[in-house]
């Protein structure tokens, strides 16, 4: 899946002149956490975060002087340079720079221009849809060498019994190069027939591991 389909289009920016005060009010009026800076060309200069902003903010047991630090220009507490994406990047590489960088959001830019934005609510929620998890189904997880033809001859076991696979997820098995676990989602609350049907054919099924099924 790539960015541009789950990217925020019109999302809210700010120039760097304006004041902390109206980031403040933007960002609670929308609900939102993060806010581009933006120059006149729409590319982007910096990015400010609700942290941010509220790090700036007096307290409420400051002096009245304190406050005039809200009349400060965006641009003094901004973050840059901003890291972006391209709308044609794919999902996993924008959750690996969140994960690398420890950021949040990510604005998206094409020819050096902002054009959306997305954040790690967006990702994660798109995974979520990925894994299949959203719908009615049931998980099976297989464990299996790591060679070429297990994939296919495990799904066609799963296909045998006429039932839709909503996501299949091939990840490492602990510290063991030689095997993989592949992951099901299958639209069907009784998988009990088709995890038989793969222990018998020597499959060892790991989840859902249910005494008295053959082997």
């Amino acid at each position: 899946m790539l960015v541009e389909e789950i990217m925020t289009r019109d999302c809210i920016t700010l120039p760097p002149h304006e004041k902390i005060e109206t980031a403040l009010k933007k960002l609670n009026q929308h609900r939102i956490r993060h806010i581009p800076i933006v120059n006149e060309e729409q590319e982007v200069i910096g990015i400010v975060s609700d942290r941010d902003v509220r790090d700036a903010s007096p307290s409420i047991f400051d002096p009245p002087e304190k406050s005039e630090v809200l009349h400060h220009e965006i641009q003094t507490i901004m973050s840059k340079p901003v890291i972006t994406v391209h709308p044609l990047d794919f999902i996993e590489d924008v959750a690996s720079i969140f994960y690398e960088h420890e950021i949040a959001c990510v604005p998206v830019t094409e020819n050096n221009k902002l054009v959306g934005i997305v954040t790690e609510k967006d990702v994660l929620y798109t995974l979520i849809q990925l894994t299949g998890i959203h719908e009615q189904s049931s998980k099976i997880e297989v464990k299996v060498d790591n060679k070429i033809g297990m994939l296919p001859e495990v799904t066609n076991t799963i296909g045998e019994f006429k039932v839709n696979i909503s996501s299949v997820l091939v990840y490492p098995y602990k510290d063991n190069p030689n095997k993989k676990i592949l992951t099901y989602r299958i639209q069907t609350m009784n998988p009990l027939p088709i995890i038989e049907a793969l222990k018998t054919k020597g499959f060892e099924v790991l989840w859902p591991n249910i005494p008295g099924i053959s082997r």
